[in-house]
């Protein structure tokens, strides 16, 4: 790699600096065109440099005291070594440098024109140089983009069975591709033609010199066929021989060959893939921000099974009695306008008889609004099911009993009832079904359904919430100890925290909550500063929220730790008391004294919700009583409270005055339960006390890492509980209850739609993530995330359709990248504009649905009996 040291400071200040860059910089993006080269450049050493140049510059205008006052420090050398990839060993020219697959402009690198590079290069020396030419990336001269990743071709040479790879831009000509061969074999040119070679067949011979590499077809990572025509006498054999597979040749590259021994045939049963005029290059026109209609409508065209159906005859399954459909007509519409979209031509089409239904029967998507291609593709998938149902008349299914059966059975139960309701092209190819399991955190009752899923929403794992989890003790015996989830700004205080659970248990006026750290069954701590950042409250932490009366004068807290009996064999005199459970908390105005009586109502009144059911009943009984000492006796026969002090002083029920003990956080009493007497209280609402956070955080990942797909689905499918809004009723308790939910995938289907949720919402904030995922484009396996443990085949799919979503929520821009199946090759859908890229291009930032299709085995045939998609076997990475 080259590199070159440091030169010495330039005369030159850091805002002189930044000045001179800035004017070339301008005047060279001016003048930009085709075949100009610029360099990357790696932005942790430009930033460094922006942040050397902008500090001087403030620095200098700013009055420091002469100690205070720093100088800016002038970056070294420019190491461009973290852009590069040095296992990449199978170049065939030391001086081709390959690139990390994976970078992306803004986050990785930043590219300069070359004047700009040549001067920042001679100020400050460094390297490796990474320079990369600008090709025209549309129909206008103007539409330029830069190559970062030229074409990788792997030239293979005939008859000797040599190999090399090689770098080459697809705007090159077949010509310079010719050239780049020979001298790579060290070939006589004259002697020498070469094959579009894709899939391993020959295809065309590459005689036209002066057509482009992009004209002519070439893409990503496929072989070069470079085929000798003469024999080592100089005697012509006879021009280019055709290729069989059974011939020498091919059994030397068995191993690019696949496993189960396909070839890289798409779609066809012949050997030979046609290159022919393609179709579905179709753009359409943008009727005032509709890019997110445009976006959504070419994925779900270009999704193969919808393509057959629609240019079928498919008005025979239309519903026009449907109630929940739209007549047919939206069927229709989508129908008409995917078969104009299905053609050779490449004039745009104008969606306007399209919308024009949409807006009817959908009026959130009427005028010019920009709106969320997810939303609309939501909507178009149920309309079309809607509007295809080949049920006529649903027939009404009665609830059945899951108890005692097998997740299977069950699973194919519901499915089964599903289908005898719903049956469209819609529930063949998109729907799946979820197991859905939900649990109860008082009585522990599971509710397991298997319901249908058209997409999957996937949260970003970037959440600017965190939930957390507290129970809180009615300290009036209104109600039983009762878990709440709430979700807090991550970086919030405690303020924050303390206004969701208000929220969420309905604080009254009069009341408030205290908040206490539970550690060894007693408070640790109170979190009583409103301020108190919520990030120094760890998710394995265990907080009790108590429910008090606002008091007029600051106030005593008494905590009444529990303490049960231990026996020691068949030693009673040896039995001793260990404390368990959740303290209880009271409070009482600060230096007034208490009855002994009264701390034992305090105790008697928080207890009652706890009681055993026969117990509980009695204590209705109880509190038809009207005077306190009249409900106190009712109840003495019942259980008896051993209440003591932190000097294991018994405490009785006298009407003398007691002197509550100052403590820094609560003075201590001790209530000692009896093996008898514990057992009339449930005590699963003490003893069970949740974390903070008590499912198990994603994994960390290291700055600058992507986000995996796969780390995205398991977030999605982790146990958590139910949002306080979404309550449910728990049949054994008879009362709602914020159940545990845990999602497991059961049955997948053929298209797999993936929402990556980008958009949050809140009261005061709309935010867009601009999160990288790194989404597989081959070979998303989700064989292991199957719960159904006896489906034996494999779950493996292919993208081929991304909808992007550019810029803010409230200037944003939707494009489509597609991928032509009969081609094996992604186009960029801009609107009205459809060009070629290259796959690299395909997983950006900007991903926001993903749209799979399942690779079955080639000897398969899904359920439309269109012809399969084949997995393309890849030589390597790109």
């Amino acid at each position: 790699m080259e590199m070159v040291l440091a030169a010495p400071a330039p005369e030159m200040t850091a805002e002189q600096e930044m000045m001179h860059i800035r004017d070339i910089t301008v005047a060279a993006e001016a003048e930009a065109k085709e075949g100009d080269t610029f360099f990357l450049i790696t932005t942790r050493w430009w930033q460094s440099w922006i942040d050397y140049v902008i500090e001087d510059l403030t620095s200098n205008g700013s009055h420091h005291h002469e100690f205070s006052s720093r100088i800016p420090r002038r970056p070294g050398a420019i190491d461009n070594r973290d852009l590069i990839d040095d296992t990449a060993t199978d170049e065939v020219s030391s001086m081709e440098i390959e690139l990390h697959d994976t970078l992306v402009e803004g986050r990785d690198y930043i590219l300069l024109p070359q004047q700009v590079w040549e001067t920042l290069h001679g100020w400050y020396g460094g390297g490796p140089t990474i320079p990369r030419k600008a090709i025209n990336s549309g129909f206008s001269q103007t539409d330029l983009a830069i190559e970062v990743y030229p074409l990788r071709l792997q030239l293979l040479l005939m008859p000797k069975g040599d190999r090399a790879v090689i770098r080459i831009s697809k705007k090159d000509t077949v010509g310079e591709l010719h050239k780049k061969a020979c001298r790579v074999f060290n070939l006589i040119p004259d002697e020498v033609c070469i094959w579009d070679y894709y899939g391993r067949t020959k295809h065309t011979l590459m005689d036209n010199l002066e057509k482009t590499l992009d004209d002519a077809n070439i893409q990503m990572d496929q072989d070069i066929l470079v085929e000798i025509t003469a024999d080592a006498n100089g005697s012509l054999d006879g021009g280019c021989m055709s290729l069989v597979k059974g011939n020498d040749f091919f059994e030397q590259e068995s191993d690019s060959i696949s496993s189960n021994g396909d070839m890289d045939n798409v779609h066809g049963t012949s050997g030979m893939i046609s290159r022919g005029q393609p179709v579905g290059l179709t753009g359409l026109h943008n009727l005032g921000n509709t890019c997110y209609m445009n976006s959504a409508i070419q994925c779900l065209v270009h999704t193969p099974e919808f393509a057959t159906y629609f240019c079928q005859d498919y008005h025979r399954e239309i519903n026009r009695q449907n109630p929940l459909g739209n007549v047919g007509e939206l069927a229709v519409a989508f129908g008409d306008l995917l078969r104009k979209l299905w053609t050779t031509s490449r004039s745009p089409v104008s969606p306007r008889p399209f919308k024009i239904k949409l807006s009817r029967f959908a009026s959130q998507f009427s005028g010019c609004n920009q709106h969320d291609s997810q939303e609309l593709l939501a909507f178009l998938l149920d309309g079309l099911h809607e509007d295809l149902n080949r049920v006529k008349h649903r027939p009404y299914i009665n609830s059945f009993d899951t108890d005692g059966r097998s997740d299977e059975e069950v699973a194919d139960e519901y499915w089964a009832n599903h289908i005898a309701r719903n049956n469209s092209i819609i529930v063949d190819v998109c729907q799946g079904q979820y197991k859905s399991t939900l649990v109860c955190p008082v009585c522990a009752k599971v509710s397991v359904t298997f319901d249908p899923f058209m997409y999957l929403s996937l949260p970003l794992q970037f959440a600017s919430n965190r939930s957390m989890t507290v129970v809180v003790f009615s300290c009036d015996g209104s109600a039983p100890p009762t878990p709440f989830t709430v979700s807090v700004p991550k970086q919030g205080r405690c303020r924050d925290l303390l206004q969701a659970l208000s929220n969420a248990c309905s604080l009254r006026n009069g009341e408030k909550l205290l908040i206490a750290e539970i550690r060894n069954h007693k408070i640790y701590q109170f979190l009583d500063d409103p301020v108190l950042q919520l990030s120094t409250i760890s998710d394995d932490n265990h907080l009790a929220v108590y429910r008090l009366p606002k008091l007029e004068k600051r106030a005593n807290y008494i905590q009444f730790v529990h303490r049960r009996e231990e026996d020691h064999g068949n030693n009673s005199s040896l039995a001793s008391w260990k404390p368990y459970g959740v303290p209880l908390l009271a409070q009482i105005p600060r230096n007034e004294t208490v009855s002994g009586f009264v701390i034992h109502e305090y105790i008697r009144k928080m207890l009652v919700p706890m009681l055993s059911n026969q117990d509980s009943q009695h204590s209705a009984v109880q509190n038809s009583v009207s005077t306190r000492t009249q409900s106190y006796h009712s109840d003495s026969n019942k259980f008896q409270l051993y209440l003591l002090d932190d000097s294991n002083t018994v405490i009785e029920k006298s009407v003398d005055p007691i002197r509550v003990p100052q403590s820094s956080v609560a003075a201590v009493f001790f209530i000692n339960w009896p093996k008898a007497d514990l057992k009339r209280i449930d005590t699963h609402h003490l003893e069970n006390l949740p974390e903070v956070f008590k499912f198990a955080p994603p994994a960390k990942r290291t700055r600058g890492e992507p986000l995996s797909l796969y780390a995205c689905l398991d977030a999605f499918l982790r146990e958590e509980p139910l949002v306080p809004e979404e309550m449910w009723y728990c049949p054994r308790c008879k009362e709602q209850r914020q159940a545990s939910k845990k999602l497991d995938l059961w049955r997948l289907p053929e298209v797999l739609v993936i929402h990556l949720k980008r958009f949050s919402f809140s009261r005061s904030t709309k935010q867009k993530l601009e999160t990288f995922v790194n989404f597989p484009i081959h070979d998303l396996d989700l064989t292991n995330y199957i719960a159904n443990k006896k489906s034996s085949e494999r779950q493996i799919y292919e993208l081929y359709a991304v909808s992007n979503h550019y810029g803010s929520m409230a200037s944003g821009h939707y494009t489509a990248h597609i991928k032509l199946l009969q081609q094996n090759r992604w186009y960029n859908f801009d609107d009205s504009q459809v060009v070629a890229i290259d796959e690299e291009e395909v997983r950006s930032a900007a991903a926001y649905v993903l749209f799979y299709r399942r690779v079955r085995e080639p000897d398969g045939a899904d359920s439309n009996g269109t012809q399969l998609f084949v997995k393309r076997h890849r030589s390597g990475h790109r």
